[in-house]
């Protein structure tokens, strides 16, 4: 529960109120000091390494630390939209920057020849695969914004501190399960063609919009006896913020899902101009010992008639 209220909520509030959040700052302070281990290791063994991908991580790091505990996470039990900013971010925003760093690849570098082969050997295994198939992976991001919504976990979420962080951590696993097989930068079970993943996008953009219209225009209002008790003396009704919620949900959702598209289709771009290379290269190489057969003139003195069929019987010696 909601002991002392916070300051009256202000957009600039979101960035100076802050509050500590210590299972998510003791994970993301270890997982940034591995990256930046492993990447070391890289960088000694003289392999190269994108300064983007770098880039990537450290931005998802910071980003998980500001959405639960800048003002974010100091007024999420206060606000059912302040909630849903959450959830976009740390389920579909957090998940793809820290996907793109690519950090299985980094971190394996901290187990050693030993343990990396013990990573990749994981990752080709039935779990792994049935884990990262396409459907699998789909369900596992689709479905948690609606169990969070329509199960007790949203009451439990706002009354519980351990229900708090397991949201706070859970939303970006579940993204990280999602991107890490569709993005293929890390070691996968499998490979699928990124078109799949173009389609599997779509299908989300639909069930997100299902999850924020039934927000929008339904008329049952979630959890009315907290907000009630909350007795919240500024700000919009809970009706109304369950509205905007719900937009949030559907239009940011949809907003936040733009730049994973367009690294699908940069990948779709990359791997067919990848395969015209190598389907050049396998022509060429035919074409190379195809020529010098074709150039080949046999070598005799005889003549003609000899080696024509149609006389060779006849005038054969």
């Amino acid at each position: 529960m909601i002991g002392t209220l916070p300051p009256e909520w202000s957009l600039g509030r979101v960035f100076t109120e802050w509050q500590f959040e210590p299972v998510v700052t003791a994970l993301a302070l270890l997982g940034l000091g591995g990256y930046l281990a492993g990447l070391g290791r890289l960088r000694a063994r003289g392999q190269a390494w994108a300064p983007g991908r770098t880039l990537a991580f450290v931005l998802g790091v910071v980003l998980w630390l500001f959405t639960v505990s800048s003002g974010l996470g100091v007024y999420e039990k206060l606000f059912f939209t302040d909630r849903a900013v959450q959830a976009v971010v740390l389920l579909m925003v957090v998940p793809l920057l820290l996907a793109m760093g690519a950090p299985v690849t980094v971190l394996a570098e901290l187990a050693g020849e030993q343990g990396r082969e013990r990573v990749l050997a994981a990752l080709r295994g039935r779990v792994s695969k049935v884990l990262m198939f396409p459907l699998v992976s789909t369900v596992v991001l689709v479905v948690p914004p609606w169990l969070l919504y329509f199960t007790d976990w949203y009451r439990l979420s706002l009354t519980s501190g351990l229900w708090n962080t397991v949201f706070h951590v859970s939303f970006v696993l579940f993204g990280l399960a999602y991107f890490w097989p569709r993005l293929q930068l890390d070691p996968v079970g499998r490979h699928y063609h990124p078109m799949v993943g173009v389609v599997i996008t779509v299908v989300e953009v639909i069930f997100d919009a299902a999850l924020g219209f039934v927000l929008v225009f339904g008329s049952h209002q979630l959890v009315p006896d907290y907000w009630a008790q909350l007795a919240r003396p500024w700000g919009m009704g809970p009706q109304l913020d369950q509205q905007w919620g719900g937009a949030v949900l559907w239009g940011l959702g949809d907003i936040a899902g733009l730049p994973f598209m367009v690294a699908l289709i940069v990948r779709v771009i990359r791997e067919e101009r990848a395969r015209t290379v190598e389907v050049d290269r396998a022509l060429d190489a035919q074409e190379a010992v195809a020529v010098p057969v074709q150039q080949e003139e046999p070598e005799s003195d005889r003549p003609w008639w000899e080696t024509d069929p149609r006389f060779a019987d006849r005038y054969r010696r």
